[in-house]
């Protein structure tokens, strides 16, 4: 059962346990634990006293820094609820998510974001400025009933612009926390290096409260960047947890300097989540890195990880790994089909929608299993393997086509450093396989030599029906493609004949 503790306790009992020990390290210095956990009382204090009370929202304009940090914990220490959201996201996104999550307090951390500094100028005007970040009043929503252990309600990205509310509890947040510092090996000799936004479940969960239960240092950056990430980790960083597109551009950095490999620093842990890994993409970067490249499995309803893998260095499972500890997965398979879509139960599964019972009620049954919406089989070896998004599985002459294989057996050609595979219906009715292909130089990118090269790694129904070379895919700031934004992103390309 996951500790029922609030999570600012676990800055608490650390500052009490090794105060002079440092806890974070963003742009502006070193944090050390005695001194964030005062920051959070002070920011707690500054809540309490503009009204915030039990079950109050406080939605938190924010990209990675020391104020992003101590706002989220110090919202569950006022006894309110933190709404931590991405400055990057447009003012249209982030009023969706106002008009919903009906908060009382705004905090922008405009100190290490100007996008948080444009959100805050264009506020309202009794903003207040309080040094690296701002604070609005509003009029609170309503508190509801079903909010009083949740800590953190995450927005997620969609297909549509309606707003989806996934409510964390306290207990969530530490059970989540604990697994991947486990599955880690972190200890208080750590520093992880954070670059995954603390405003998505996989930097909050997986790295912010991992980093809160053991003791490790956690180096935060605001902004991704192939040379301030390839500086960090030939310097103090020894953990380094990140989406593919980061270690495909580090490695296309590294090549652009000459540099086959990572060389010196600390580096004894890496992985990768939110895509699917293939063979020759993992043995590029364990090759480049000189250590395993570890998978995993999550989602933010699982509160980040379901699975992960403990490979060694050279293993070609490229899997999601097992389980992990204390939590149960089983496959909804459909008679005649190779995959069935992932459920999952344990003390992972989220408490459920903010304000929206009845999509709760579809998405966890009564029995606590979490329906994921991803297709996915377990092997032999318990391991889970992920074969696409329910809704992403392409059908084109009557065959299954999934995006992940299409994808992989592109990403092996040495031109391509990512890309990305969706459906679209056609005149005839079939569905047409659209690859959009991340590379250097995409007006000389031989688009047909390409084609060859799929051919004979794929069946003919799986073959891409049209190829677009593009200088960079639609991302969110985690790095994770936003394939439901390619069709607009590249509205111009599609229109054209071949």
């Amino acid at each position: 059962m996951p500790e029922l503790i609030p999570i600012d306790a676990l800055i608490a009992r650390q500052a009490a346990a090794s105060p002079s020990a440092t806890a974070i390290i963003d742009a502006d210095g070193t944090t050390r634990f005695d001194q964030f956990d005062a920051h959070i009382s002070t920011a707690a204090a500054l809540l309490t006293g503009a009204g915030v009370i039990q079950g109050d929202r406080v939605m938190i304009v924010a990209e990675n820094c020391l104020a992003t940090a101590i706002f989220i914990y110090a919202a569950t220490r006022a006894g309110a609820i933190a709404v931590p959201v991405n400055a990057r996201m447009t003012a249209l996104e982030i009023a969706r998510v106002m008009d919903h999550a009906l908060p009382c307090v705004m905090i922008y951390t405009s100190g290490c974001s100007a996008e948080a500094q444009a959100h805050a100028t264009a506020a309202s005007p009794q903003d207040i400025g309080f040094g690296p970040f701002h604070m609005a009043l509003l009029e609170p929503g309503a508190r509801q009933d079903d909010t009083a252990d949740v800590a953190v309600i995450l927005y997620t990205t969609g297909t549509t612009g309606a707003p989806k509310g996934v409510m964390l509890t306290h207990g969530n947040l530490i059970f989540a926390g604990r697994l991947s510092a486990q599955l880690r090996g972190l200890t208080a000799a750590d520093r992880v290096y954070g670059v995954l936004p603390l405003t998505h479940v996989f930097g909050l969960a997986s790295v912010l409260i991992a980093c809160a239960v053991s003791g490790a240092a956690l180096h935060l950056e605001a902004r991704f960047s192939p040379a301030r990430l390839h500086a960090a980790l030939t310097g103090g960083a020894t953990v380094f947890p990140a989406v593919p597109q980061m270690h495909a551009l580090l490695m296309q950095y590294a090549h652009d300097q000459g540099l086959t490999r990572l060389t010196g620093g600390k580096l004894r842990y890496l992985s990768s989540g939110a895509a699917p890994l293939d063979p020759a993409w993992k043995a590029k970067a364990e090759a480049f890195y000189g250590l395993p490249l570890q998978n995993g499995y999550g989602m933010t309803e699982s509160t980040a990880g379901v699975s992960g893998t403990r490979n060694r260095i050279g293993d070609p499972d490229t899997s999601a790994g097992p389980p992990l500890p204390g939590i149960a997965v089983r496959i909804d398979a459909v008679a005649g089909a190779d995959a069935g879509e992932v459920l999952t139960r344990g003390p992972h599964v989220m408490k459920g929608y903010f304000r929206a019972p009845d999509m709760t009620a579809q998405t966890i049954n009564a029995d606590g299993w979490l329906r994921t919406g991803d297709l996915g089989r377990l092997d032999a070896a318990g391991n889970l393997h992920i074969v696409g998004r329910s809704k992403e599985l392409i059908i084109r002459g009557g065959f299954n086509v999934y995006p992940p294989e299409v994808e992989a057996a592109l990403n092996d050609h040495s031109d391509v450093i990512q890309c990305a595979v969706i459906g679209a219906r056609n005149a005839v009715g079939d569905e047409d396989i659209l690859a959009f292909v991340q590379c250097r130089d995409p007006l000389n990118f031989d688009i047909d030599a390409l084609a060859l090269f799929a051919a004979t790694r794929l069946s003919g129904y799986k073959r891409p029906t049209r190829i677009f070379a593009v200088e960079a895919l639609p991302a969110a700031p985690t790095g994770k493609i936003l394939k439901h934004k390619l069709l607009d992103a590249f509205a111009d390309r599609l229109n054209q004949k071949d």
